[in-house]
């Protein structure tokens, strides 16, 4: 009878186990909350997080849908920190026209891949930018929203120029999005 518990149990692990650690990229992809980012150098896959900031993901597919991303620069981009982007002046101070959001902050760690909402001072400021984590970012946990984690693509976002065109003209002809689509949407 021991045995057989340890059979048990070792198969129930190889088929429970897996589905519980299974990596964000090995997951399947819902079409509808996933964005592809399209850069120079290639594909950004993000998935993203209703189940963490809802609003926020219905902001960034009606922005992206109505093709808001396409041609914005990278603005701010920090080696070892972030690639910020979402600014249609490329200042850092712009938005879109629709209204800002309030903080859907969560648990969720700000890490490698990390896909958070700018803000101004106001938690309650984030509208139409957003920033990918380069590394751990936790200094930022529980102070700004996060809605959706790169799947695939990383080595592209560490290609992102990094400087601050926006404040001292440090990166000539700035990275930005060439385009950027709702994966249910892709053609």
């Amino acid at each position: 009878m021991p045995r057989l518990l340890l059979a048990l149990a070792a198969f129930v692990s190889l088929i429970v186990a897996p589905a519980l650690v299974a990596p964000a990229a090995a997951q399947a992809l819902d079409p509808e909350n996933t964005i592809y980012l399209d850069t120079k150098d290639g594909r950004v896959t993000i998935r993203l997080r209703p189940d963490l900031a809802p609003m926020h993901v219905e902001q960034i597919k009606k922005l992206t849908r109505a093709g808001f991303y396409d041609g914005v620069v990278f603005h701010r981009v920090i080696e070892g920190f972030m690639a910020q982007t979402g600014d249609p002046t490329g200042t850092g101070t712009g938005r879109s026209n629709l209204p800002d959001l309030p903080a859907e902050f969560s648990n969720a760690p700000f890490k490698r891949g990390t896909v958070g909402m700018a803000r101004a001072q106001d938690p309650n400021s984030a509208n139409s930018q957003f920033f990918i984590c380069f590394d751990d970012a936790s200094f930022l946990n529980g102070q700004y929203t996060v809605f959706g984690e790169v799947v695939s693509g990383m080595e592209v976002v560490d290609k992102i120029k990094k400087g601050n065109p926006a404040r001292n003209g440090m990166v000539d002809n700035p990275d930005k999005i060439v385009r950027m689509q709702v994966a249910a949407d892709a053609r």
